[in-house]
């Protein structure tokens, strides 16, 4: 079993920057790949970045890519989302997750995921 819990959501204007926190508990950090996904309201789960086991590869959405960096402290058990330029349409409930697999950004191949913190964008 992993625990995962979020933190550092928020409201934040168009053009600002947020860092998420996931803290995990439970079995051994460094044995599960790790990865953001974000929930948009009447919307399906979808993929933000990922990053494996050892934090060398990381994965992104398109969407994201040179806006929002993901990174992992195997010391602290956490993984990180740093978002800049945040816009409007990046408002959700973001979710930390875990993989026993190297990496994955299918949200299916995922076993243990947080409680969720919503991050809300103003225009």
């Amino acid at each position: 079993q992993v625990q995962l819990v979020e933190s550092g959501g928020g409201l934040v204007q168009a053009g600002g920057s947020l860092r998420l926190s996931c803290a995990a508990s439970g079995r051994i950090f460094s044995m599960f790949g790790m990865a953001w996904f974000r929930q948009a309201p009447e919307k399906e789960r979808e993929f933000v970045a990922a990053v494996s086991r050892t934090g060398g590869t990381t994965f992104y959405a398109d969407s994201m890519k040179g806006r929002f960096t993901i990174s992992r402290d195997t010391a602290k058990n956490t993984v990180y989302l740093q978002m800049n330029n945040l816009r409007p349409e990046d408002t959700a409930v973001y979710y930390c997750a875990a993989t026993s697999l190297l990496a994955a950004t299918n949200r299916h191949q995922y076993d243990y995921w947080g409680q969720g913190t919503q991050v809300t964008v103003s225009s």
